[in-house]
C-alpha cells in the first residue's frame, strides 16, 4: 500500500494549487471586460485567446517537466512551480494591460504542467492495482480546490475583480512552504534516468511512449475526453451569465457544488467503483454520465436544473483517472514521469483548442445578429466529442484483454 502520508501531501498540493486557479473563475469575465472595455460576448474571445496561451505552454513544457522529474526527482519540480505561480498571480493582479494578463497566464502554463509530476508521484508510490482509484486523489484534490476557491474568489470579486489574484498569490506561497517542510521524495535513486532532450518534448515523448502496444489510442481517446470536458472552464461565467443572470457569487457558489462533487467522486466513489468494475468499465459508466450531462447542459431553461445535473458531471469526472491507470499499467517504472508529462501534454493541445472552440462557438450562437440563438451550443459539441472519446477507446481495447463483466458483489 502506498504511504498515506506522501499520498496526502499530493492531494494537499493538487487542492491548494487548484484553491488558486478557482479563485479567479468568477471574476475573470470581469476582468476582461475592464481591461478591453469590450461586451460580454467579445470579452469572452479574449477569455479563450488566454487560456490557448496557457494551454500552449503546457503542451510545450509538459514533457520537459516529466523528463526532468525523472531525472532529479519530483520534489525539486514541484516545489520551484509553487514558486512561480505565487509571482505568476502577483503578475495578472497588477496586470494593466492585456499584455500583462497574457504573460501572467504564460508562466502560470508553465508552472501548472507540474500537475504531471504530482501524478508521477503517485505512480511511483501506488501498485499497479492501486493507481487508478490513487489517481483519483488528484482529481479530489482538483474538487477540493473548486469547493472553496470559486466559493472564495466569488465573494473576494466584491472587493473588485482583482482582489482574488492576490489571495490566490498567497496560497501558492503558502503550497509552496507546506511543500517544502513536508513534501518527501518519492523517486527511488535506482529508478532515476539520464535527461534526453530528444525525449524532452511533446513529439518525441510520444514517439517514445507510442511503442507501447493500445497506448497512443488511449491518448487520443483522452485528448478527446479532454477538449469536451474544456467546456466548463472555457465558458461557464459567460454561458450562465448570459443564460441565468448569474454574477460572481452564484458563479462561485455553483463551481464549489461542481467541486463538491468531484470531490466526493474521485477521492471515495472510485475507491468502491473501479475495483469491482476495473478501469476500462469504470471509462465507460463515467463516460456515460459525461454525455448526460453535457446534453442536459444544453438544453436546460432554468438556473436550478444546473444543479441537477452536477451529480451526472461529476460522475463523469472518474473518466480521465481510469484512462490514466490503464496507461500507466503499460509504462516501466523509470518513464512514469515522461507518460504523465505526456498526458498533460495531451490535456495542453485540448486545452489550446477547447477554449477557443468553445468560446467562438459561444459568442457567435449569442451575438446580437444571430440566426440561431443557443448559449448551450458549446456542450453539444461537447456531447460529439464525449460520443468520439468512447469509440476510440473501444478501439485501444480491441485486441487486449476485453474487461470482467461486471461484478456488482467484488
Amino acid at each position: 500500500m502506498p504511504p498515506k502520508r506522501a499520498l496526502i501531501f499530493i492531494f494537499a498540493t493538487v487542492a491548494l494549487n487548484t484553491m488558486g486557479i478557482g479563485l479567479i473563475l468568477p471574476v475573470l469575465p470581469d476582468l476582461l471586460t475592464e481591461l478591453t472595455d469590450a461586451p460580454l460576448s467579445e470579452a469572452a474571445k479574449w477569455g479563450g485567446l488566454i487560456s490557448l496561451a496557457y494551454a500552449s505552454m503546457q503542451f510545450l513544457v509538459g514533457p520537459t517537466l516529466g523528463n526532468l522529474s525523472d531525472r532529479f526527482g519530483r520534489r525539486p519540480v514541484l516545489l520551484v512551480s509553487q514558486i512561480t505561480l505565487a509571482v505568476d498571480y502577483i503578475i495578472m493582479a497588477l496586470a494593466s494591460s492585456l499584455a500583462m494578463l497574457f504573460v501572467g497566464r504564460i508562466l502560470s502554463g508553465i508552472a501548472g504542467a507540474t500537475i504531471s509530476t504530482a501524478s508521477a508521484f503517485i505512480a511511483d508510490v501506488s501498485t499497479k492495482e492501486d493507481r487508478t482509484k490513487n489517481f483519483g486523489l488528484i482529481g479530489a484534490g482538483f474538487g477540493i480546490g473548486f469547493i472553496f476557491g470559486p466559493a472564495i474568489g466569488g465573494l473576494l470579486g466584491e472587493f473588485g475583480p482583482r482582489a482574488p489574484f492576490y489571495a490566490a498569490a498567497c496560497l501558492s506561497f503558502a503550497n509552496f512552504l507546506l511543500g517544502y517542510l513536508v513534501l518527501p521524495e518519492s523517486l527511488a535513486r535506482e529508478n532515476r534516468r539520464a535527461f534526453d532532450w530528444r525525449r524532452a518534448n511533446p513529439l518525441g515523448a510520444l514517439l517514445q511512449i507510442g511503442k507501447f502496444p493500445g497506448v497512443r489510442l488511449l491518448l487520443l481517446s483522452l485528448f478527446l475526453f479532454e477538449v469536451a470536458e474544456a467546456v466548463y472552464p472555457a465558458i461557464w461565467a459567460y454561458y450562465t451569465q448570459i443564460s441565468f443572470g448569474w454574477g460572481p457569487i452564484e458563479n462561485g457558489a455553483s463551481l464549489a457544488a461542481v467541486g463538491l462533487g468531484f470531490a466526493f467522486v474521485q477521492g471515495y466513489l472510485i475507491r468502491v467503483v473501479e475495483p469491482k468494475f476495473g478501469p476500462a468499465w469504470t471509462f465507460f459508466i463515467s463516460q456515460l454520465a459525461n454525455l448526460l450531462s453535457f446534453v442536459g447542459l444544453a438544453v436546460i431553461g432554468a438556473g436550478w436544473m444546473v444543479y441537477a445535473l452536477i451529480p451526472f458531471a461529476a460522475f463523469g469526472s472518474m473518466t480521465k483517472a481510469a484512462l490514466t491507470g490503464l496507461m500507466a499499467n503499460q509504462i516501466p517504472d523509470n518513464a512514469q514521469g515522461e507518460l504523465q508529462g505526456l498526458i498533460y501534454s495531451v490535456i495542453g493541445v485540448s486545452m489550446m483548442i477547447s477554449p477557443v472552440l468553445m468560446t467562438q462557438t459561444f459568442a457567435v450562437f449569442t451575438a446580437g445578429d444571430t440566426p440561431v440563438y443557443f448559449p448551450g451550443a458549446p456542450f453539444l459539441i461537447a456531447a460529439s466529442l464525449i460520443a468520439l472519446s468512447i469509440i476510440v477507446c473501444l478501439m485501444a481495447l480491441q485486441g487486449q484483454k476485453r474487461p470482467a463483466p461486471f461484478n456488482p458483489q467484488g
